[in-house]
């Protein structure tokens, strides 16, 4: 999924991804189904650095679970949502996998607030699964 690229419906801004996700989530939480306009969200963790953004984004800030601030971007022409940056992730940029122009490679490999998914869904094969965020990495 090297130099992936992506963008707001219009096309006002656009993003490439210079190297591979760390993670590929599927997040459940009130705050990501409100802000997809969907069920979940499916959310790539970049590297702030591996994000090359071009065009302007406006956010709006939220505050999830950890109480922090959460930015989330997205176009002031269209309003696709795009990413999130949260100060309890600093460096990392959580892009939209619905923002990629072909989304087609990302495969989740955990979801979380699993407490929240609607009773419909399906668990994804093979992808760990969290009632809540999961423990910091160490």
């Amino acid at each position: 999924m090297r130099d992936q690229a992506g963008g707001c419906l219009c096309g006002a801004v656009r993003f490439v991804l210079k190297a591979e996700p760390q993670a590929v989530v599927i997040c459940h939480c009130t705050h990501c189904r409100k802000q997809s306009g969907s069920a979940f969200s499916i959310n790539l963790l970049m590297r702030e650095d591996d994000v090359e953004v071009s065009g302007e984004t406006r956010f709006f800030v939220d505050h999830g679970d950890s109480g922090l601030p959460s930015y989330r971007h997205f176009c002031p022409n269209c309003g696709s949502p795009l990413m999130t940056r949260a100060e309890n992730l600093p460096g990392v940029a959580i892009v939209k996998a619905g923002a990629l122009d072909d989304p087609a490679s990302v495969r989740p490999q955990a979801e979380i607030y699993t407490d929240h998914a609607l009773g419909w869904f399906t668990p994804v094969a093979g992808a760990a699964r969290y009632e809540q965020a999961p423990p910091p990495a160490r």
